[in-house]
């Protein structure tokens, strides 16, 4: 609730950001409430239902990322020539609503209520130097897997708005077709990973995406474009849908409310420069920096 509440707040405040140095400080503490909410959310969910039931339940968590991706490409669509950025960072505080629900219908997991009772606050460290091997391959996974998704999904917007020089209505349409792409992927492959295991389910899903390249990026029109981009991410979001459970199976005891975020949240710092990996970019001056946002 605390994460939701501040990420919440943030994302509204940024939409009063006088500069781009403001706008970047008011995002880097954004991040770190938004960082902090997956790995809890995700280890409350599988630390609560029974262990059979993990893929599906792993899958629909994981696609609440493209279902939220769903209702902000809606919102672009139909509320961005209205509201314009600012409006729509205020309307990005809406998820503060959730709080209630939280408060008033969710348990603590039972697993977490025991482990409550006998705290052991240097339990963390102790545990990670004894599975150095264990966080650095779930690491170098994750550093990985946010490669896949944010090198398929950031700026895929912006190639068809540049590249492509497609209106914001086309923009938006293409979104929300991929975004039920990935949501039917996460269910389809955290499903099938209960009987193939997460493993080969991950290997499957993430070569499924190769051949669809093509359809993705050098298609001549928008319905074909869309198409390769609900393939995409069907693959992506699927490989991605084994995640949740994943984590959560290689976590050490006692560390589970820790040890999937901060492991999922370091790959994902060290995958942030992918945005910035383009041949011949110029680098970003002081000036830039420092310049009034419109």
């Amino acid at each position: 609730m605390v994460n939701i509440l501040l990420y919440s707040a943030l994302e509204f405040a940024s939409g009063f950001a006088p500069t781009l140095t403001v706008l970047i400080i008011l995002r880097a503490l954004y991040g770190i409430a938004v960082g902090g909410e997956w790995g809890v959310g995700a280890s409350l969910t599988m630390e609560t239902i029974p262990p059979k039931t993990r893929g599906l339940v792993s899958g629909l968590l994981q696609a609440g990322y493209p279902a939220g991706y769903l209702l902000a490409s809606l919102a672009f669509f139909l509320l961005f020539p209205l509201v314009g950025w600012r409006g729509m960072f205020m309307i990005g505080a809406l998820p503060a609503l959730v709080v209630f629900y939280i408060r008033s219908h969710i348990e603590e997991s039972p697993v977490s209520l025991a482990h409550r009772q006998k705290p052991d606050r240097s339990a963390l460290w102790r545990t990670l130097r004894r599975h150095v091997g264990l966080v650095v391959y779930t690491v170098l996974l994750m550093t990985a897997f946010n490669f896949f998704s944010h090198g398929t999904q950031d700026l895929y917007p912006t190639f068809l708005e540049v590249q492509r020089k497609f209106s914001t209505t086309t923009v938006g349409t293409i979104a929300v077709v991929h975004n039920v792409g990935a949501i039917l992927g996460g269910i389809t492959f955290g499903l099938l990973s209960e009987r193939i295991g997460r493993r080969r389910a991950i290997v499957l899903a993430s070569l499924l995406a190769i051949p669809v390249i093509p359809l993705w990026v050098y298609s001549s029109g928008p319905l074909l474009l869309a198409l390769g981009a609900f393939l995409m991410q069907f693959a992506v979001q699927g490989a991605w849908g084994v995640i949740p459970a994943h984590l959560n199976e290689l976590s050490p005891d006692g560390i589970r409310g820790t040890f999937p975020g901060f492991t999922y949240q370091l790959g994902n710092l060290l995958a942030s420069a992918n945005g910035t990996l383009r041949p011949g970019s110029p680098s970003t001056t002081p000036a830039t920096m420092l310049s009034p946002l419109p």
